[in-house]
């Protein structure tokens, strides 16, 4: 088993990251206590959802794959994230164009409001999640960014 150190290491060495260094380092974060303190705000308006996001600094988060090209703002404080370019640090005020398929790590190094803004005209987070998200059977927390609670069997323990 890898230790989650060298897969973060691995992921913000600064080189282009590929998509299985992030999954590594997603399956490595499930065996850590996971952040309960994120502030998550869900906009809508005229066709348009809007996923504001607070993390204290320090925080980790491994986002979804998104089905749709979009919007990801950084709105205030420092962030280090993974691209297919390597890892870029970005400022408050940063707007970039997420591109389908993209998996990405965020690592805050301030305290750091980020969004996500995207074409939809629907305002039930679950209906959105399955209309911009790639299926993720991994994923730690709900549509609307609460931790899913999983249930091991005993024919899984």
């Amino acid at each position: 088993m890898e230790e989650p150190h060298n897969n973060i290491s691995t992921c913000f060495s600064g080189a282009p990251v590929p998509r299985e260094a992030i999954e590594a380092l997603q399956r490595e974060l499930v065996k850590l206590p996971q952040a309960d303190n994120l502030i998550t705000q869900h906009h809508f308006a005229d066709g348009m959802y809007c996923r504001t996001l607070w993390r204290p600094a320090g925080t980790l988060i491994v986002g979804k794959v998104h089905k749709r090209e979009h919007f990801y703002i950084v709105a205030s404080g420092r962030v280090l994230v993974t691209t297919e370019e390597g890892v870029k640090e970005l400022t408050g005020t940063t707007v970039v164009v997420s591109k389908p398929g993209t998996k990405r790590a965020v690592l805050a190094l301030e305290d750091s409001t980020c969004l996500t803004v995207h074409r939809t005209d629907k305002t039930d987070l679950d209906a959105i999640e399955e209309d911009l998200i790639e299926y993720d059977g991994t994923a730690l927390f709900d549509a609307g960014n609460r931790p899913i609670t999983k249930t091991i069997t005993n024919a899984e323990a």
